[in-house]
């Protein structure tokens, strides 16, 4: 498919308890690469083989959590017109000048009913990833180091008015419903996956009472044996494992979740599927959402479902 629009998830800034704990964890732990530190104490990383100067921020804060949620752009055009059709369907947004974000352009950041800070920007420092962009060698050294995750790949959050979310991510963002959980009711959704792209997903939400809520941001791996050697990595550094390994049925990745030392979930995984717009959204019933969540066990874990920072 053509990319134009919304190209990509292009950042996530977190609150943890303790920053240097957390640099620790995202730099050796997950291994991830530090490539900066501003003024407002916040630092910045990248996975190996992401090209731009960031894709995760951390600060210190007294709790934990999502400050917010950004998407890379195709142009400095498509910001101004997506700015624009955001007004235009009632969304107040902000512009957050270049150089705010380290190495990062303009932003347009806006609020969605779920009570999330959604960003969009079109430039950003290409910082390469380690290799010549000519007759490259497969991989780097940083690839070896922690679970060396590829890139930071897509988010799940938590809050209220779900239908309404996806109402904006669609009409407005150009994104698509991949597949989604219908409750007891038979026609209200608890979970919607969305994409801008050939992905099974770039961003999801779960419908919660509680707005704002991060549920997990999660990390692409390679291989199941890459999943695999995250779990030693994990059990190695005394990481506090949520559930895994194990398979979705939903989106058909292979997974484990964890949680960083703040109580941020987060996920390494790999797999799922291609996508495409005119596909039909893949529909979960109620009474098998335990395999669609955990296809090996079909059934679901509470904290799993309830535990968000």
């Amino acid at each position: 498919m053509a990319m134009t629009g919304v190209l990509r998830p292009g950042h996530i800034s977190m609150r943890v308890l303790d920053l240097e704990e957390g640099v620790h964890f995202y730099k050796n732990v997950l291994g991830l690469v530090e490539t900066g530190r501003d003024a407002q104490g916040r630092v910045y990383f990248k996975a190996w083989d992401e090209r731009e100067h960031n894709s995760v921020l951390i600060r210190e804060a007294d709790k934990a959590g999502v400050d917010f949620f950004a998407f890379k752009v195709a142009d400095k055009a498509t910001l101004d017109k997506l700015d624009g059709d955001l007004q235009a369907f009632g969304l107040k947004t902000e512009r957050i000048p270049a150089g705010e974000m380290l190495e990062t352009g303009e932003r347009v950041r806006f609020e969605v009913p779920s009570g999330h800070l959604i960003e969009l920007y079109a430039e950003k420092t290409d910082v390469g990833n380690g290799q010549s962009y000519v007759n490259p060698d497969p991989w780097v050294p940083d690839a070896e180091h922690g679970i060396a995750p590829t890139r930071m790949d897509h988010c799940l959050l938590y809050g209220p008015d779900i239908e309404k979310v996806q109402e904006i991510f669609e009409k407005v963002l150009g994104f698509y419903l991949v597949e989604h959980v219908v409750m007891e009711d038979g026609k209200t959704d608890l979970a919607i996956w969305l994409s801008c792209s050939t992905k099974a997903h770039d961003i999801a939400f779960v419908r919660h009472p509680e707005p704002g809520k991060l549920h997990h941001i999660s990390f692409k791996l390679d291989s199941w044996e890459k999943v695999l050697r995250a779990a030693d990595i994990m059990s190695m550094n005394r990481i506090s494992i949520d559930i895994g390994p194990t398979r979705h049925g939903i989106t058909r990745g292979t997974t484990i979740y964890a949680f960083d030392p703040s109580g941020n979930r987060f996920e390494t995984f790999c797999g799922g599927y291609d996508t495409y717009p005119d596909y039909k959204a893949v529909t979960w019933t109620w009474d098998e959402v335990g395999a669609g969540i955990f296809y090996h066990d079909r059934k679901l874990n509470e904290r799993f479902l309830s535990v968000v920072s």
